[in-house]
C-alpha cells in the first residue's frame, strides 16, 4: 500500500522521537537556571531596578505556586508543589514519546517542561522559586515571575492553539 506524502512526513518526525523535544526542554531549563543564577548573585532579597516605566528586574522569592498560591502555608507546600512538578515531568516525557510527531503539541508540552523542571530546580536548591521579572502600571504590580514561567505559559498558550486546530479539523 503507497504511504502518502503527509504519512511520510509525519513517520519521519516521529522517527526522531522525543530527543528534540528534550533537547528544548533543556535549553528553556539552561536560560531559566542561568537567569535565575544571575539574579542570586546580583540582586538581594527586595533589590528592585527600574528598566521602563513599565517593567523592572527584582529578586523575589515563591515558596507557594502560581500568583503566591498557598505562599503563607508552613513550607509543607515546598514538597507538595516539588511532587507535582515532578509527576507532570514523568507525565510530559510520556507524553512526548507518544506523540512525538505533533510539532505544536510537542513544542507546547516540552516548554511546560523545560519551566516545570527549572521550578522544581529551585524548590529543591533553595526552598521557594526565584522570581524577577516584574511589570506593572500606574502603581499595579503583576505578580513577579520567571523564564520558567514564561515557558510554562507558552506551552499553555500553544496547547489551547493545538487543540483548537485539530477541532478546527474534525479529530
Amino acid at each position: 500500500m503507497a504511504r502518502t506524502a503527509a504519512s511520510r512526513k509525519l513517520s519521519g518526525a516521529a522517527s526522531l522521537g522525543v530527543w528534540p523535544w528534550l533537547g528544548l526542554a533543556l535549553i528553556f531549563f539552561i536560560i531559566d537556571q542561568f537567569t535565575k543564577t544571575l539574579i542570586l548573585g546580583y540582586y538581594h532579597l527586595g533589590d528592585a531596578t527600574r528598566i521602563t516605566s513599565f517593567f523592572n528586574i527584582v529578586r523575589a522569592h515563591n515558596t507557594g505556586a502560581a500568583f503566591s498560591f498557598l505562599a503563607d502555608g508552613t513550607g509543607w507546600q515546598r514538597w507538595l508543589f516539588t511532587a507535582i512538578g515532578v509527576a507532570a515531568a514523568l507525565f510530559i516525557v510520556w507524553m512526548l514519546r507518544t506523540h512525538a510527531g505533533q510539532k505544536l503539541f510537542c513544542f507546547a508540552m516540552a516548554c511546560i517542561l523545560g519551566g516545570a523542571i527549572g521550578n522544581v530546580v529551585d524548590r529543591l536548591m533553595h526552598g521557594y522559586v526565584v522570581d524577577f521579572l516584574d511589570f506593572h502600571l500606574a502603581g499595579r504590580h503583576f505578580p513577579a515571575f520567571n523564564v520558567a514561567d514564561s515557558a510554562i505559559t507558552l506551552g499553555a498558550i500553544c496547547l489551547i492553539l493545538d487543540e483548537l486546530r485539530r477541532v478546527r479539523r474534525g479529530k
